[in-house]
Formats: C-alpha cells, sequence, structure tokens
C-alpha cells in the first residue's frame, strides 16, 4: 500500500516533516486500535456482580477511543499520507500488547487497560514537543495534546475503579 499521496498538500509543512509526523500518527493510530479492541474485549466478556455497570463503562470508553481512531487516521490524510488500515500493520506499529487479564472480573481488566492508557500517554508527551518544534506542525501538537488530555480522563477513571479492590 502507498504511504505518500500524490497529491500536492500545501500546508506550509514541509514534505519530510508532514512524513515523520504522519509516522507517529501511525503508531498512535495503531495503538487506539489495539487500545480499543481491548476495551470491545473488556466489554464483552468481564464477570462478576459489577457486570452492568462495568460493562456499560467499558462501552462506553471505547465509544471515545472509536471516535479518536477516525480522528487520528483523517489527521494522517490532513498531511498527505495514507493511513494504516490493516490489524497486521497494526500490530506491527503498537508500543501495546495482545494481552489480556488471567481472570475476567473488572479489576483484573482495567488494570490491563490502565497499563495501556499510561503508554499512550507517555508516547504522545514525547512527541508533542517534536512534532511543534523539529516538524513545524503546530495543529498536530495540539491534536495529540487533546488526545493525551482524553487519555489521562480515561486512566484517571481506571484508577479511581480501583481503589476499591487495593
Amino acid at each position: 500500500m502507498k504511504t505518500t499521496n500524490t497529491a500536492n498538500t500545501a500546508i506550509g509543512i514541509e514534505k519530510d516533516n508532514r512524513k515523520a509526523v504522519a509516522e507517529m500518527l501511525e503508531q498512535l493510530l495503531a495503538d487506539e486500535f489495539v487500545l480499543y479492541t481491548k476495551y470491545r474485549n473488556a466489554h464483552w466478556n468481564m464477570e462478576g456482580i459489577d457486570f452492568h455497570s462495568k460493562h456499560v463503562f467499558f462501552e462506553e470508553e471505547y465509544g471515545k477511543l472509536e471516535n479518536t481512531i477516525d480522528e487520528v487516521a483523517e489527521r494522517i490524510r490532513m498531511l498527505g499520507m495514507y493511513a494504516p488500515g490493516t490489524m497486521e500493520r497494526f500490530l506491527e506499529l503498537s508500543e501495546l500488547k495482545e494481552n489480556g487479564p488471567e481472570q475476567n472480573d473488572s479489576a483484573s481488566f482495567m488494570k490491563v487497560l490502565l497499563d495501556d492508557h499510561s503508554t499512550v500517554i507517555k508516547f504522545i508527551r514525547k512527541n508533542i514537543g517534536d512534532n511543534a518544534e523539529a516538524h513545524s506542525d503546530e495543529g498536530t501538537a495540539d491534536f495529540i495534546t487533546a488526545i493525551m488530555q482524553m487519555h489521562e480522563q480515561m486512566a484517571w477513571m481506571l484508577r479511581s475503579s480501583l481503589k476499591t479492590f487495593s
């Protein structure tokens, strides 16, 4: 599959910078998709006394990620590149593992998801400055800052929920 759009993308960012930013966004897209899939797994397979409330909770959270996935792919396209779109490619690009908990209770799922949010937050935080400074793309820096804040909020919800299990 082509990685670069042949159309002229004259948006004030050099092609090499757009390519570097798109490569970072490809990993973010892959991480978002793997995390989304893990939330779906939790939604479908969790068991326990808190089943209904956590079933609803996991559904709300994967809904947020579903929107983010689309926005990240569209941002890659805005930069004149093509977004990856296969599970094979997502698994190659992602820093997240296709792991699940050993048990299907909500706390076990939430611990795995919390670790993944932490990984995504650290990745984004590391790349905000590069996007704005090294690649002259303040738009993507702002864009991923908002995504980082969403992940921080989602991680807070998980940490707060896990307090009752500690």
